[in-house]
């Protein structure tokens, strides 16, 4: 009966629009009070342990070279060279919209980042050019997901601290399924830029070309440095995390400088805003942890799998439909907190790579980006792009489908999703 009530609550708060770190935090409070054998004093201790991973200071600092990239301007040299390379073909700001994201993908590892810093750019200067608002808000927020799915992804590296799956299995594991997505997109567009006479740019001369690589060739550098120092095990993640927001601050400053010293307060207090949001969110879904614990949800999830479900395809179909419908109104890493450790012992069972699993899972949850009501990435795009929500999540649904068609092809055949990444490093992958 205690259980039921506290679904109840839970359903009723999120109703009502509470935050949903703070709905897990009073269901996880109020649940554990309810228990006599657990002392009050677990909430904030496992809210505490929650956090005090090294692993996880990978999250502020990947959103702080988000915010670097932004407010040093990078991300408007990244979309001049993209439409450079992509501008020539017919939709070629579309393009370049969606090329821009899997290179700004390869840096920050958070979506969030990218929708505002270019959509900010990007989705003014396409409704300029003629195109109409639903593809210019759709395009910017569908092609944001690829910043969580296109190594360094801020979810995979809490997946990876969940299961003990190697983070840099996950990273590589990620290049596939990202660019396949972002050529999905592409040619889509490229279709729906023939049907709307969407307008193309003359192709760049290969002087114009060379210079404008020449001139971002630092910012191109740091996928680089992260991954591959990531999977020689030159550092960590964390590591890689705070090598990438060292550097892109030092090119900011003296390469391309655009960013002074007085920017950088206010580049800080953004940062610890939005990494505030995630790490609270995270340390209230570990005190709710404990109380999924104390029911036994695991065991319970683990019995009716074996005894209800005989397939492993079938397994993985309910997770992607489960992952579906709570990516819908709750951030990844909460989400993958209170519900990946339930899983996880199923998946085992079933044969299920943790690293396949990671990629199903993280790729289910980047959809959930662009549903409403939570949707974030849509809700940022549509705010940009002054378009209201239900036309924006129909401007979506298209790419929505490409993400999914893909998200099958790696959920059923992962060795071909591997392929790339095994030859690049096999020895993850044993």
């Amino acid at each position: 009966m205690t259980a039921i009530l506290l679904v109840a609550l839970f359903l009723i708060l999120m109703l009502i629009g509470v935050p949903i770190a703070f709905v897990i935090g009073i269901v996880a409070l109020l649940g554990i009070f309810t228990v006599p054998y657990i002392p009050e004093v677990t909430v904030p201790m496992k809210m505490l342990n929650g956090i005090d991973s090294f692993v996880l200071l990978a999250v502020p600092l990947f959103i702080l070279a988000a915010n670097l990239m932004n407010s040093g301007k990078i991300s408007q040299k990244l979309i001049d060279l993209s439409m450079a390379i992509v501008g020539h073909i017919r939709g070629g700001l579309a393009h370049a919209n969606i090329l821009v994201s899997m290179i700004f993908a390869g840096v920050s590892g958070a979506a969030q980042a990218d929708t505002a810093g270019v959509g900010k750019i990007l989705i003014p200067n396409m409704k300029k050019q003629g195109y109409d608002t639903e593809t210019a808000v759709g395009v910017t927020a569908a092609s944001s997901t690829i910043g969580v799915i296109i190594p360094p992804s801020i979810p995979m590296i809490i997946f990876a601290g969940l299961t003990n799956a190697s983070i840099g299995a996950l990273f590589l594991g990620g290049i596939v399924p990202g660019i396949l997505i972002g050529l999905g997109m592409m040619l889509f567009v490229y279709f729906r830029a023939i049907k709307k006479g969407y307008p193309k740019a003359d192709r760049a001369k290969m002087k114009e070309l060379l210079k404008l690589v020449k001139e971002t060739i630092p910012a191109l550098i740091t996928p680089v440095i992260i991954i591959g120092g990531i999977i020689s095990g030159f550092f960590t993640a964390t590591e890689a995390a705070a090598v990438a927001s060292l550097y892109t601050l030092l090119i900011s400053m003296f390469f391309y400088k655009t960013i002074k010293l007085s920017d950088i307060p206010k580049i800080l207090t953004d940062t610890l805003a939005l990494s505030s949001l995630s790490l609270f969110a995270l340390a209230a879904a570990s005190a709710l942890g404990e109380l999924l614990s104390y029911y036994q949800l695991a065991t319970m999830a683990q019995d009716f799998f074996v005894n209800n479900v005989g397939a492993k395809w079938v397994f993985i179909l309910i997770v992607i439909a489960f992952f579906l419908f709570i990516g819908t109104f709750m951030d990844a890493i909460p989400a993958m907190i209170l519900f990946v450790p339930v899983i996880l012992p199923t998946a085992t069972q079933f044969g299920m790579d943790s690293v396949h699993l990671g990629l199903v899972v993280v790729i289910t949850l980047a959809i959930g980006l662009v549903t409403p009501p939570y949707g974030l990435c849509l809700l940022l795009a549509a705010k940009i792009g002054e378009l209201s929500i239900e036309r924006s999540l129909v401007a979506v649904m298209p790419y929505i489908l490409i993400i999914l068609a893909v998200l099958i092809f790696v959920a059923f055949f992962p060795s071909i999703a591997f392929y790339l990444p095994k030859l690049i490093n096999p020895g993850l992958f044993l």
